[in-house]
């Protein structure tokens, strides 16, 4: 192990009052909070998810809340990245713990902040990608729009589809369930 590449265990002993994601080792600080804007969408959206998925196999949660991706069979102190999606969804119950979520969730959603554009754009979206999340959402507040990448058979996100906030997305991951942009943008 490289000196600068931290683990869970490294992990759990930061500060309570800091909240940091660890991807392939490196640690990113998540401050500052984010936007009251931010916080709408991700309001809006969880509520959504939440109340589709009443009763249903498929539970949905929101940050903070650690997903840990182990690289192989590691116990949970040797693993190396640790993420906090702003939303996600888990079909696989067994993947739940006290913890959190070990293991790779059925749909990420990303909200973009000013601070973490180039993370949830380029680090997370290629580990997403190589973990094989089925479904990424990256929300853009000020342009209100929303890009939707889908796993394809190679293992490889497409072209993502582009939803702006006057659209309905539809969920690829749960049958019969529409996303209206309208009410998660809506002023």
């Amino acid at each position: 192990m490289r000196e600068s590449e931290y683990t869970y265990e490294d992990y759990l002993n930061w500060p309570d009052d800091e909240r940091w994601e660890l991807i392939n080792g490196i640690a990113y600080d998540m401050t500052p909070a984010p936007s009251r804007t931010h916080q709408k969408i991700s309001r809006e959206l969880l509520t959504i998810f939440n109340t589709f998925l009443f009763g249903k196999k498929c539970e949905v949660y929101n940050a903070p809340f650690d997903v840990r991706l182990p690289e192989s069979n590691e116990s949970d102190n040797e693993i190396i990245t640790v993420v906090q999606p702003d939303i996600l969804v888990i079909c696989d119950k067994s993947k739940l713990d006290d913890k959190g979520c070990r293991g790779v969730p059925d749909l990420i959603i990303e909200i973009l902040s000013p601070s973490t554009i180039h993370k949830d754009m380029r680090e997370k979206f290629f580990l997403y990608e190589r973990v094989k999340v089925k479904e990424y959402w990256i929300v853009h507040p000020e342009d209100k729009t929303v890009m939707v990448f889908m796993l394809e058979q190679d293992a490889k996100y497409r072209k993502p589809d582009i939803y702006f906030d006057e659209d309905k997305i539809r969920v690829g991951i749960l049958d019969g369930f529409e996303v209206d942009l309208k009410s998660v943008f809506k002023e």
